[in-house]
Formats: structure tokens, sequence, C-alpha cells
């Protein structure tokens, strides 16, 4: 298969790539860091007799996404997945995190739906988050946008269900990553590695909204029904 993964940067997105990889399958690294994509690919084809392209994306350059997606075709000649893995919710103003998290997935996700519509095959996978079950006052502004991302994908799977196409939803919990780095209250931390291996093996699983670890989606149900008046007293 040839996989387009954006934001291929993240910490999520390096060792998903490296499993692709270990598989066999083709990939297009994307993101904003064109230096480190180059290393990133230099690894991956040293390691794995597969084809690796790579090529600067940004998020928020919203009217540079429709040729992107064209380059992105042309150096593959055929897309048959995308892994969505940007994201930020560090360092940045409220519209910087909306944009980054939630309107720039809905603008590339729209491009590469109307893409697998037309092959009339493909699959998409969103990486959102549990922060995005219910809203709470020290990530507001990120959980609002995963809560929007959710919400996206979960529309586009019904809609392009009716395709053949598959769209998964991807909710990790706390990940050692760097964007969680000296955060407060972080428990049940997983290692990205296992979070890529999971979302990898997502494709041939019947899943469409996978939990990571497979527990947060029981801590999750249990803080959803957390009745209102309750849910307003918790500091968190």
């Amino acid at each position: 298969m040839n996989i387009l993964i954006l934001g291929a940067t993240s910490a999520i997105a390096r060792v998903t790539a490296l499993e692709f990889a270990a598989q066999g399958h083709n990939l297009y690294l994307a993101s904003r860091d064109s230096d480190e994509l180059a290393r990133i690919t230099t690894d991956l084809s040293s390691r794995f007799p597969i084809n690796v392209q790579y090529g600067q994306f940004d998020a928020e350059d919203f009217t540079a996404h429709a040729a992107f997606l064209l380059r992105v075709i042309a150096a593959m000649e055929k897309l048959d997945g995308v892994l969505l893995a940007f994201g930020d919710m560090k360092d940045a103003q409220p519209v910087e995190i909306i944009n980054r998290n939630l309107t720039g997935a809905i603008s590339i996700l729209g491009y590469c739906s109307e893409y697998f519509i037309a092959q009339k095959s493909g699959f998409i996978i969103g990486i959102s988050s549990v922060a995005g079950d219910r809203g709470r006052r020290k990530n507001k502004i990120y959980g609002a946008a995963k809560a929007g991302l959710s919400t996206y994908l979960q529309a586009l799977r019904n809609e392009l269900f009716f395709h053949g196409i598959r769209v998964i939803t991807i909710k990790p919990g706390f990940v050692d990553t760097p964007m969680t780095y000296g955060l407060k209250g972080m428990f049940c931390v997983a290692k990205p590695e296992y979070v890529g291996k999971r979302i990898v093996a997502s494709i041939n699983k019947l899943s469409d909204i996978v939990y990571l670890p497979w527990f947060w989606r029981y801590i999750m149900l249990i803080i959803k029904w957390m009745p209102e008046w309750l849910f307003k007293r918790v500091r968190w």
C-alpha cells in the first residue's frame, strides 16, 4: 500500500511510519520540518526495501492543501490510505490551536476524501484524543478542537461508508511524547511504540473508534457518565 502520513515528524507518527515500513508499505511523509523529514526518509529507506518520499506540508496553509495532495499523488502514483497525525496544544493562541488540530484536518481530509471517492477505495486514520470526550478547564481549547475532530471523523465515516472507504478514529490517552512533557496529573502513560503498533493493527480490525491503550474506553465512559452537577465541581 501507498500511505500518506500527515504530521510525520510527531513522536506517534514516527513509530507508526516505522511499523508501516516494517510491513512493506510505501510512504509519503509530510510535515512543516523538511530537514527532519529528510532524516526520517533516509533512515527508513536505508532500513526497508520500500519507496519513501517526503514533502513540506503546513496544516494552517489551507489554500495550499489541494496542490499538495496533487503532488503526493504524482509522486506515489496512487494513494491507498492517509494517517492524520498532526496537532498541538502547547504555546499557541486559541485560534492557532483550533487551526492546527481541527480546521487544517478538515481541509486536507476533505481533499483526500474526494480522491478516495473517485478511486472507490482507501482508508483514513485520524488521531484525535480522549481530551475531546468531555470538556475540562485545563485544556478547554485543545479539548474542543479534538471533540470537533472526532465529530468530523464520525461524519466522514458515515459518508464514506457507502463508498467502501474506512475511516478510523484513534483516541490516545496520555502518551510519552514531547507534546505532553512536563504536564501535571498524567497517569497510565503509554509508550509511542505501543500506540504506533496499535494504529497500524487497527486497519485490519472492525472497530471504528480505537482507544489507546484500550482501558481509556472505560475510563472515559465513566467520565462521560458523570452528572454535570458533579463534573463541574471536580478540579481537573
